[in-house]
C-alpha cells in the first residue's frame, strides 16, 4: 500500500463512515441550516460527491457528468459515492503507474479555461473532502448525533490492515 492508496483509501472511508450515519438521519435533519458552508449535511454531501465526480471527469477528458436533482437520498449519494471513489482510485492509480502526475488536463469549467496537473487534481480531491467532513461533525453535533466516529488515517489503516474473522 504506498501513499496514493492512503491518501484516496481514507478519503473514501472517512466520507463512507459519515454517510452511514447520514442513512439513519430524518429528512429534516438531512435538510436542517445548521448554518456553516453549505448549511444542510445534505448539500454538503451532494457537494462532495458532485466535486468527486466533476473533476474526476474533467481529468479523464470526458464530458462532466449530469448531477442528479437535488434533493438526493442518502441511498443514491451512497451510490454515487461508491461509484466515483471507484473510478477515481483507479485513474489515479493508471497515472501514478505510467508517471503522468505533471501531465495536464484542461479545466473546461474556468472561464477560460486553464490548464491543470494531474497530480494537482488528484491531490485537490484526496484533500477536499476533509474540510467539509470537518463541517459534517459540526453538524451532526448540532443536530445531536453522538459517538461520531474519529475517522483518522491511522484508524483506517489499522482496521484494512486487521485480519478478518
Amino acid at each position: 500500500m504506498d501513499l496514493l492508496d492512503r491518501l484516496l483509501g481514507h478519503d473514501a472511508w472517512a466520507t463512507r463512515q459519515l454517510l452511514n450515519i447520514a442513512v439513519e438521519l430524518p429528512d429534516e435533519q438531512l435538510d436542517f441550516d445548521c448554518g456553516l458552508g453549505l448549511q444542510t449535511v445534505r448539500r454538503t454531501f451532494e457537494h462532495v460527491i458532485g466535486n468527486l465526480e466533476c473533476w474526476t471527469d474533467l481529468m479523464r477528458g470526458q464530458p462532466v457528468r449530469a448531477r442528479p436533482q437535488s434533493p438526493c437520498s442518502v441511498s443514491l449519494l451512497i451510490q454515487r459515492h461508491e461509484a466515483v471513489t471507484a473510478e477515481l482510485m483507479n485513474f489515479a492509480r493508471t497515472v501514478v503507474d505510467a508517471n503522468r502526475l505533471d501531465d495536464s488536463f484542461i479545466d473546461t469549467l474556468d472561464d477560460p479555461p486553464v490548464r491543470k496537473s494531474l497530480g494537482g487534481g488528484i491531490v485537490h480531491l484526496a484533500t477536499h473532502g476533509m474540510h467539509h467532513r470537518a463541517q459534517l461533525y459540526f453538524m451532526f453535533r448540532t443536530l445531536g448525533v453522538t459517538d461520531l466516529p474519529e475517522g483518522d488515517a491511522l484508524t483506517w489503516e489499522q482496521q484494512r490492515l486487521r485480519p478478518s474473522a
